[in-house]
């Protein structure tokens, strides 16, 4: 199971954090690994058995999406609801042709890329999503291309070349002012990777990459969300709301004098939050303890826990934080945008919850020296918090 350990094992922990992490690409073979991970099995049973429509399922050739009326056709039920049928024929004959698949959100609909993108956003404390690519030729199927956002690459079945040639504008956004110069010149890197093989890259890093090993090829893609300085500023705006110097209407119509009064006061109150040498730190903790995570729902227990040890529960956010409170003998859960406090003796039992793992109403209750109906108690309250869920009835 890839999680926050495995992670920051695989990509180099605290090293990877201060030396790589977003300045540089890192190629470390053979660490993954991606038994039971993801496969062709997995993506056929994921295509035969759900509705996907693009861009969430897409062929693209060339840097061009390939048309979807070329390998599905449109069907509808009885009940009127339509959607895109996969001819697979058709679907078949467009990948041997050089297309290359692509699949969005595969962490939504398969356990174990959901597990791994988890893992990852546990360990760098952003949103991860992950997508699956296959190839099967030496035509590029995006050409040559950036991300805005930071990628790590698992290759799991086949081999495939990676050509890095760096940025040429630092740290482009989705949203900027200007676009990136393509590159000139030779590839900074010429990267072929195999199964178990992790790639770690920068945004804004530009790439082409090429079945042209003689075999297809099978890989994920964790994308990261960036927090950009704008992205601080906007939290910064956000705890100022309640100064009155942010609440007063802007004095368009005023004299010159007025106006330049209001902006120093704007001024003073932006410059006085930012000189908290803990405003990271404090940014931080907002959107990890205000992550909504992935909610799942907790049946058939729609009424509360019962006290089963049998019950398998897990944290939905992987950003939760649990702080101790010792001068009133409690700890304080935050999650998802609010706060819980307990009695410090449920610290154990909560500890076992933020660690990310499923873990039983009896293994909780026994960590903590608790009784059951004491644990199904703080769980169920949890549940309606919509941090943790049933993952596990015991039923």
């Amino acid at each position: 199971m890839l999680d926050a350990a495995s992670w920051a094992g695989r990509l180099g922990g605290d090293t990877f954090l201060a030396r790589t992490y977003h300045r540089s690409y890192a190629h470390i073979p053979g660490t993954a690994d991606t038994a039971g991970l993801f496969s062709f099995d997995d993506l056929n049973r994921i295509i035969a058995s759900q509705r996907l429509e693009p861009p969430r399922l897409r062929l693209s050739l060339d840097g061009e999406m390939v048309p979807l009326h070329r390998y599905a056709i449109p069907t509808t039920n009885r009940r009127a609801v339509s959607w895109s049928r996969i001819q697979p024929a058709e679907f078949h004959a467009q990948l041997k042709d050089g297309a290359s698949l692509v699949l969005d959100s595969v962490e939504k609909i398969h356990p174990a890329v959901g597990a791994a993108a988890e893992g990852l956003e546990r360990f760098l404390g952003t949103s991860v999503q992950a997508n699956a690519y296959a190839s099967w030729t030496d035509r590029e199927g995006f050409g040559l291309h950036w991300d805005d956002h930071d990628v790590v690459v698992i290759q799991v079945h086949g081999s495939k070349r990676w050509r890095l040639y760096g940025s040429t504008r630092e740290a482009p956004t989705f949203r900027d002012v200007e676009s990136p110069e393509r590159p000139e010149g030779d590839p900074l890197a010429d990267i072929v990777l195999s199964p178990g093989d992790v790639l770690y890259l920068p945004r804004g890093w530009w790439h082409a990459v090429t079945a042209d090993q003689g075999t297809e090829s099978l890989h994920l893609t964790f994308g990261m969300v960036p927090h950009t300085g704008a992205d601080l500023m906007l939290w910064i705006v956000d705890q100022l709301r309640s100064s009155l110097a942010l609440r007063k209407d802007v004095p368009r119509f005023l004299p010159p004098a007025d106006q330049s009064d209001f902006i120093d006061a704007l001024r003073d109150e932006v410059l006085d939050m930012m000189a908290d040498p803990r405003l990271v730190e404090r940014w931080a903790e907002s959107i990890d303890t205000t992550d909504l995570g992935h909610a799942i729902p907790s049946l058939p227990y729609v009424d509360g826990l019962p006290a089963q040890r049998g019950i398998t529960v897990k944290v939905t956010t992987s950003r939760g934080r649990l702080t101790a409170n010792s001068a009133h003998g409690t700890v304080t859960l935050s999650a998802a945008g609010t706060a819980w406090d307990f009695a410090e003796s449920a610290e154990p039992a909560l500890s076992a919850l933020l660690a990310g793992a499923p873990v039983t109403l009896g293994d909780m209750a026994d960590r903590a020296g608790l009784e059951v109906k004491d644990v199904a108690e703080l769980v169920s309250a949890l549940i309606e918090g919509h941090v943790v869920a049933v993952v596990g009835a015991a039923l």
